[in-house]
């Protein structure tokens, strides 16, 4: 399926890559197809200031046996700011699955990064028909769990901030010693800083108003938690607040701090190769 606006790349023996913008209500959105387009649906959502391409190095492990969907959301990588200035969880997820309706997708196991994973659980309380299972990738259950971070904060009146000021505010997103990519600081660079602060509050205010564990247990969603051991923004201990789910699986990455689709990626696919292999025969294929 070639969408508007596509952008098809080779890759090898492989379905070519497809680019797209989604011309939504609120701005133009954009998504990255790859694997075969009959496979079953796999969405990757990324976390704040950040973009889909976090996921490039987890990608080609996953896309043997699906289909590899990936979104910018609202304000950062190539999608628009929103018009109406609603970067909520909730918004975002409403984003997504009209997305997703875009792309002929009608059930899809979800994957959320970081802050990733709040639109995610609430695309999963929106369009439960749409979800058939989540995984969140160090994704905080609450704000107890948060670990204060001693990194530099970048000043709005020095925006863009350098690559420096960039590798320090991103420094407690990687466990100790990993070098920031440059990609990501460019990503980041390329932000408003209006849209990264925003973004970043309107997943705390999300969270505040009720605990990830506690949004999960009434959706009776199969649940797989990944937490690198080294986060140094959540708890690493926290990710067992998720356990109060039923049937949820907790996994701990050794070694991996906040990011492990960066830091051990191949640890990071075969866990949710693991985990879709059970349940994507659940997802019917599409076209």
């Amino acid at each position: 399926m070639t969408l508007p606006d596509s952008q098809p790349q080779a890759n090898g023996d492989a379905p070519a890559t497809e680019d797209a913008l989604l011309h939504l209500d609120q701005g133009d959105i954009y998504v990255c197809q790859d694997g075969p387009r009959g496979a079953p649906a796999l969405l990757l959502i990324h976390g704040s200031a950040t973009s889909s391409r976090s996921w490039d190095a987890l990608v080609p492990l996953l896309t043997t046996s699906h289909r590899v969907i990936r979104i910018d959301l609202p304000g950062h990588g190539r999608s628009a700011e929103p018009a109406d200035g609603d970067y909520s969880p909730l918004e975002q997820g409403r984003r997504i699955g009209t997305a997703l309706d875009r792309l002929g997708v009608e059930r899809a196991i979800i994957v959320g990064h970081s802050s990733g994973g709040y639109p995610a659980t609430a695309l999963a309380e929106q369009r439960p028909d749409l979800v058939t299972a989540l995984a969140l990738i160090n994704t905080g259950p609450s704000m107890d769990a948060f670990i204060p971070s001693g990194s530099t904060a970048i000043d709005p009146t020095q925006w863009p901030p350098t690559d420096e000021q960039i590798r320090q505010f991103a420094s407690s997103a990687f466990r100790t010693g990993y070098h920031v990519p440059q990609e990501l600081v460019d990503e980041l660079r390329g932000m408003t800083y209006h849209a990264l602060t925003t973004a970043m509050q309107a997943s705390i205010a999300y969270l505040n108003q009720r605990a990830l564990p506690d949004r999960l247990m009434p959706l009776g969603k199969p649940l797989q938690v990944i937490f690198g051991d080294q986060d140094r923004r959540w708890r690493p201990s926290s990710a067992a607040d998720y356990r109060v789910v039923p049937g949820a699986r907790v996994e701990l990455l050794p070694g991996a701090g906040h990011t492990p689709i960066l830091e051990e990626p191949a640890q990071t696919a075969a866990l949710l190769l693991a985990f879709t292999e059970i349940h994507q025969d659940q997802a019917p294929k599409t076209p």
